[in-house]
């Protein structure tokens, strides 16, 4: 007899700890997990980099940094700024990833652990 809960659905499974470990050995989960690693290792690596570059050139050039673009606004203004504009396109990049390569994946594994194993 299926019970069903107060708001009138049927209750999904609930995965076991066995069930995990299934689809973690999966292709399927293995997949999803390398081209989440393929996005996010280079980009942390790129942003970093970019960070790194700012703060030594923040420490030792500061005649570079100090360099007016604009008014009284300098090249190091204008870098620190950068910093605030590729943390939010880097943002970007990785919901639109997301939405387009991970979420499907992960929706399909998902169904697959809660019971719809078709």
């Amino acid at each position: 007899m299926t019970t069903t809960d107060l708001d009138g659905t049927v209750p999904r499974q609930v995965p076991s700890a066995a069930d995990f470990a299934e689809v973690q050995r999966s292709p399927q989960f293995q997949e999803l997990r390398t081209r989440l690693r393929r996005f996010v290792f280079p980009m942390t690596a790129l942003f970093l980099l970019w960070y790194l570059g700012f703060v030594l050139l923040g420490a030792y050039a500061h005649d570079f940094m100090s360099r007016p673009v604009i008014g009284d606004v300098n090249v190091g203004l204008l870098l620190g700024l950068g910093q605030f504009v590729s943390t939010f396109a880097i943002t970007a990049l990785y919901v639109r990833f997301a939405n387009r390569e991970l979420d499907p994946r992960a929706v399909t594994i998902r169904a697959y652990l809660e019971g719809d194993r078709a």
